[in-house]
């Protein structure tokens, strides 16, 4: 899919905190439709909790966070909610209810949000599962299945309401080398048969060179962003050691 210069979100002077204590200060960037845009940077730089800002889990301290026309935190609680209905996330680990079939999980927010019959409800499940290549899966539960079939498990289940952002936290995390790329090759895959955007935290560099094309990277000292673009022109051209070296792992 080619990306467009619709702008879906925009990140405008935020500062984000807990209590007294600053995380990162006067963050600013914009995120493109059909990109697939890396969060990255060190441990403890902050990368989870811009995550949990940007989807309504965490008020920044100051700043905006724009989807088109819609500031998330400056608006009232329905249009919040109508707002998080149009996003999909996969958390670490998949984040299933160990209690539920892979397609009981996946059925979850249709039977809540949609006003779907169960059996066009099932009809969307099995199809879900099959974008993620777990066709046949549905009864099965998630202790019966392997962590990367987990992963792929809980992506269908963020997609289940046909999202225009998906959002991914440390979506190889736990996964052996050959799993997380049939999970960076899946990303790709539904960017382009579904048109979304896809909005991605890791520190993994095989992830970040395989998907991404566009970054911010966020630096735990200055706490704020000193370096975005795509992965690959900020190896090839920055001159700022900290960008380098994460990009390298020091061996450059």
């Amino acid at each position: 899919m080619k990306q467009t210069s619709e702008v879906v979100l925009e990140v405008r002077n935020l500062d984000l905190s807990y209590d007294d204590y600053a995380v990162m200060r006067n963050l600013n960037f914009k995120i493109l439709k059909g990109e697939v845009f890396i969060i990255m940077g060190g441990s403890g730089c902050g990368k989870s909790t811009l995550l949990k800002s940007l989807i309504g889990l965490r008020a920044p301290a100051r700043g905006d966070v724009l989807y088109g026309e819609k500031n998330f935190w400056r608006e009232d609680e329905s249009v919040q909610k109508d707002l998080i209905r149009s996003f999909g996330v996969l958390y670490q680990g998949g984040a299933l209810w160990s209690s539920l079939t892979l397609g009981e999980n996946v059925a979850l927010a249709l039977e809540l949000y949609s006003n779907l019959s169960a059996s066009q409800i099932q009809e969307v499940v099995e199809l879900k599962l099959a974008l993620v290549g777990l066709s046949g899966y549905s009864q099965f539960y998630p202790s019966e299945i392997s962590g990367g079939m987990r992963k792929r498990a809980g992506l269908a289940r963020a997609i289940a309401l046909d999202p225009s952002i998906i959002f991914f936290d440390e979506p190889s995390a736990g996964l052996d080398p050959i799993n997380s790329r049939m999970l960076d090759d899946l990303i790709l895959q539904l960017r382009d048969a579904l048109g979304a955007t896809f909005v991605v935290v890791t520190h993994e560099l095989a992830s970040i060179f395989a998907i991404g094309n566009n970054s911010v990277f966020l630096d735990a000292n200055s706490k704020t962003i000193i370096a975005e673009g795509n992965p690959k022109d900020l190896l090839a051209n920055s001159r700022d050691p900290k960008v380098i070296g994460f990009l390298t792992r020091g061996k450059k």
